[in-house]
């Protein structure tokens, strides 16, 4: 792994100083069992931290379904050993991926949580980045540090607070950690069921991917928008390159494809959270996909009419509403056609959004309520322009939620993936707290 250096060595420690002061401070806010919780997190930081190393090690990749399985196999007795009944499902040989493991209690008083994470991570078997590796003392890296066996690992350390004081008892919790988060297995409905269903039996869904923060805060996130995709083909007529434009031929299939991706830019960009991306064009006299490696090939002239065109992109949104509004106005503009050309577009639904609700809302006050106790600042809520789509969104109908639990830490889906470890106290204490207000 390429070492990562840091201009300003001692950035991270001074980002994460006033939450190291406030942790060494008298907290007045705290229950006895409060602080009991707090205590048990300081004193297993280096027991968490030599998991987290151990399931970094191990290559889970989505497409390496052996991998992700390793993984749960490593997870899963932990949660047997505070009392969580553990099962992985498995997923049908047609979805190509390994499955979910899940691990759940159910009682009779407070919340009924479902906390979300998810095994695999977007470096396969092939990646150069495979191992953790400690930077220097605040610092280390390997694939999925924070997205996300590091939010598997603060999840788990929070509910191990919570049973070391008795306070799991008679209370419901599942625990839902995907296989196949990164690129998840299709048809959705089959991928994502269980998730969904055990979100219905749920009141509230806390989510431990990594979370955002920049120079001055940490920020809660209660919305994250959408992801699906399109697919426009475009035919035309082929000819010599000399009878463009004419009556006979008309204007060929990459001015048409050229014009409706324009007409995208033009009618839909600058619509708030709104955001649609044209990833691959392909026009030629013969062209050719490949999608199981999102590649294609395109061959023909200079002087020959290009008769075919294929655009591949995605679209991203904050509602259910702006999605269906989006793909009607693209619809419209694709059925306006240059001469003697034709198109269509197809649309794939993918991940929903997670809107921000007025219950989602509540939860940053309790969060709020509790940096006040743990005497930190209040943090605002995030911009969902800044975060990608995730597994949560698949319960938001269904429940309040909040994502962003997980570790503090940068570079994400990149070779440079790091995990602060001045902050880890922190953001398992807080999580354990904010479980435990939420389940009295």
């Amino acid at each position: 792994m390429q070492r990562r250096i840091h201009s300003l060595p001692g950035l991270l420690l001074a980002l994460a100083l006033p939450a190291i002061r406030a942790a060494a401070q008298p907290r007045p806010g705290l229950s006895s069992d409060e602080r009991r919780i707090a205590a048990y997190v300081a004193s297993h930081k280096q027991e968490a931290l030599s998991l987290l190393e151990r399931i970094v090690n191990i290559n889970s990749g989505t497409l390496n379904p052996a991998g992700v399985r390793a993984v749960g196999d490593v997870l899963r007795p932990e949660f047997d050993k505070i009392g969580l009944k553990t099962r992985w499902i498995e997923m049908p040989d047609s979805l190509h991926r390994a499955g979910h493991l899940f691990a759940e209690q159910h009682g009779t008083k407070g919340k009924k949580l479902i906390l979300i994470g998810h095994l695999d991570t977007v470096f396969e078997k092939d990646s150069p980045f495979q191992r953790y590796t400690v930077i220097d003392s605040v610092t280390v890296a390997g694939p999925g540090v924070n997205d996300m066996k590091g939010g598997d690992v603060v999840m788990l350390y929070a509910l191990k607070a919570l049973y070391s004081i008795g306070a799991l008892k008679d209370r419901t919790v599942i625990v839902a950690m995907t296989g196949d988060e990164e690129a998840p297995g299709q048809p959705l409905s089959m991928a994502r069921k269980d998730l969904i269903d055990a979100g219905k039996r749920s009141d509230i869904a806390l989510e431990f991917e990594s979370a955002v923060r920049d120079d001055t805060s940490d920020y809660a996130t209660i919305s994250r928008r959408s992801s699906s995709k399109w697919e426009l083909k475009v035919t035309g007529i082929t000819a010599h390159s000399s009878n463009m434009f004419n009556a006979e031929t008309g204007a060929g299939a990459v001015f048409e494809a050229a014009r409706i991706v324009n007409e995208f830019y033009k009618q839909l960009q600058g619509e708030r959270y709104l955001t649609f991306n044209p990833a691959l064009f392909l026009g030629a006299a013969n062209i050719s996909f490949d999608a199981s490696t999102y590649s294609g090939r395109a061959s023909g002239k200079d002087n020959i009419i290009a008769p075919a065109a294929l655009v591949l992109g995605d679209i991203r949104t904050i509602s259910d509403e702006q999605l269906r509004s989006t793909r009607e106005k693209m619809r419209a503009i694709v059925a306006q056609h240059l001469p003697r050309t034709s198109a269509e577009i197809k649309f794939t639904d993918g991940y929903p959004s997670m809107a921000p609700t007025a219950g989602n809302r509540t939860l940053v006050t309790l969060i709020n309520g509790i940096n006040r106790d743990l005497g930190l600042k209040q943090m605002p809520i995030l911009d969902p322009i800044r975060r990608g789509a995730g597994d949560i969104s698949f319960v938001a109908q269904y429940v309040d939620g909040m994502a962003g639990l997980g570790p503090q830490g940068n570079g994400g889906h990149t070779v440079k993936e790091d995990l602060d470890l001045a902050s880890w106290n922190l953001q398992v204490e807080r999580a354990a707290l904010m479980i435990y207000r939420l389940t009295r």
